[in-house]
């Protein structure tokens, strides 16, 4: 059993930080592994060079009150506690003790375990920059900071082109935290999440729960909720709200009383179809949850923001859900937007009821046209289609959410990687099958169109099983 003594007194600030203060701003308490018989009062006095303390805490045995050789320090910014780590670990307090001391982040609520001066989550930052900003403009940038070890920006896999976002890493945990605190306010810079960080197993299957909660009542997603009963479709929303005025983009900022790991933001935003990326972001200012989440088309962000907006994660807390301005020109995204809208309606429509595929198919003189493909993703150019005698190289399995694509439509998409002998749809099915005369050309096509939305359809793309291999399995089901 043990208690924390401390003493605001002996010249340091008056201020005592309560509870919930703590981690306010995130990483400002140093966790420090000492001799026992070391006083708080050398603890001041080797400390306070490198900043306002607002407190000290050494924990004591219950019963003896004697220290247990473990104390923390609070400072007043983040620099501060993180140069302190680095400047005395491995020191020796006093001349007469010279056992070294043990220096480390301490622990916050939304962190696992203390951190020391090599660890990654403390020297990578995560930013928001001009799509223009190169690798050496975002060095250029931030070097006035400290010692930077690399520089990178996220970019589009298919385009090249930047996301706007990018990542700075130093080689000191204060010089990372100096670039926070002092760089310009509009690149919103945050700690960034570490690499591959696990999530408990526990918190998946709440999260995979509450997906199928929130899905419980909606066996199908609808993508374009604005055809419908707008009032039963967003009830959460204060009919004050001024939506009119709001920048629209294929990006939104999240932010929760509540910190989140990247995996729970995921498990939340791919309830809506169409999700690109997400990235969970840390505000050394506050102990809120900040994420930045991006779809591949407008109007799933518009749902998402719309759906999304005021959800309890977890239950209690409401998540505010807001669109990050891009630059994007805003009327065109709408135009997009209703185009997408009205060419998956219309191809709702054909699907239930076979019947109008023949009145839109020699109906007037759109039946000569090629069909309208509305998609974010770079599409090659038409190609003609392998002779129906040829071979069959490679099949494609296709998974279409919410309904399957036209046919013509469907064609014109896999015709375009060349080598295409014929592409079906399975009846009463939301599946299909693409056959190839070549492999390269199938691989190349689930490379471009695997997970992506077509005409407001989302589609998966896999190499299909062998005619052999399928007669051996049972039925799939869907």
């Amino acid at each position: 059993m043990e208690e924390a003594g401390s003493s605001a007194g002996g010249g340091g600030s008056s201020f005592r930080p309560g509870v919930d203060s703590l981690d306010e701003p995130p990483n400002s308490r140093i966790f420090l592994v000492i001799s026992k018989y070391t006083p708080e009062a050398v603890l001041r006095e080797r400390f306070s060079p490198f900043g306002e303390i607002q407190d000290i805490w050494v924990v004591r045995d219950k019963h003896t009150k004697e220290s247990k050789g473990i104390a923390f320090i609070k400072f007043a910014r983040s620099s501060q506690a993180c140069r302190a780590m680095e400047e005395m670990h491995g020191q020796c307090l006093e001349p007469n003790n010279t056992k070294p001391i043990k220096v480390f982040i301490a622990q916050s609520r939304s962190s696992g375990s203390h951190r020391d001066v090599e660890d990654e989550e403390l020297t990578r930052i995560f930013v928001m920059i001009p799509k223009s900003y190169t690798e050496e403009d975002l060095r250029e940038k931030f070097k006035v900071y400290g010692d930077i070890e690399y520089c990178s920006i996220i970019k589009n896999k298919v385009t090249g082109e930047s996301k706007g976002l990018g990542y700075v890493r130093y080689l000191k945990p204060s010089q990372a935290a100096q670039a926070i605190e002092n760089c310009d306010r509009s690149f919103r810079a945050i700690l960034a999440e570490p690499k591959n960080k696990p999530s408990e197993s526990s918190e998946q299957d709440y999260y995979n729960n509450m997906r199928q909660e929130a899905l419980g009542h909606e066996p199908r997603i609808n993508m374009f909720p604005f055809v419908g009963d707008q009032q039963s479709e967003f009830p959460n929303f204060d009919k004050n709200d001024n939506r009119g005025h709001e920048a629209i983009s294929k990006r939104l900022s999240v932010i929760s009383r509540v910190p989140f790991t990247e995996e729970q933001l995921f498990s939340i935003f791919d309830i809506v179809p169409g999700l690109e990326y997400c990235e969970v972001q840390r505000d050394p200012y506050s102990n809120y949850g900040h994420g930045v989440v991006q779809y591949f088309n407008v109007a799933s962000a518009i749902y998402a923001k719309y759906k999304l907006h005021g959800f309890q994660y977890p239950p209690g807390n409401r998540i505010g859900v807001s669109f990050i301005d891009d630059g994007s020109n805003a009327t065109d995204l709408l135009r997009k937007m209703a185009t997408q809208m009205v060419a998956a309606q219309l191809a709702s429509v054909v699907w239930n009821n076979p019947s109008q595929q023949q009145f839109l198919q020699f109906g007037g003189s759109s039946g000569s046209q090629l069909p309208q493909i509305q998609t974010d993703v770079i599409l090659p150019s038409c190609k003609k289609k392998a002779d129906p005698e040829t071979p069959v190289k490679e099949r494609l399995f296709i998974v279409f959410n919410p309904h399957p694509l036209p046919l013509d439509v469907l064609e014109d998409i896999f015709c375009r990687f060349g080598n295409l002998i014929e592409v079906y749809l399975v009846s009463g099915k939301n599946v299909g099958y693409a056959k190839f005369a070549d492999r390269m050309s199938a691989n190349d096509a689930i490379a471009t169109l695997h997970g992506k939305i077509l005409n407001g359809v989302r589609l998966k793309v896999m190499l299909a099983d062998s005619p052999r291999e399928e007669s051996n399995k049972r039925q799939r089901t869907y």
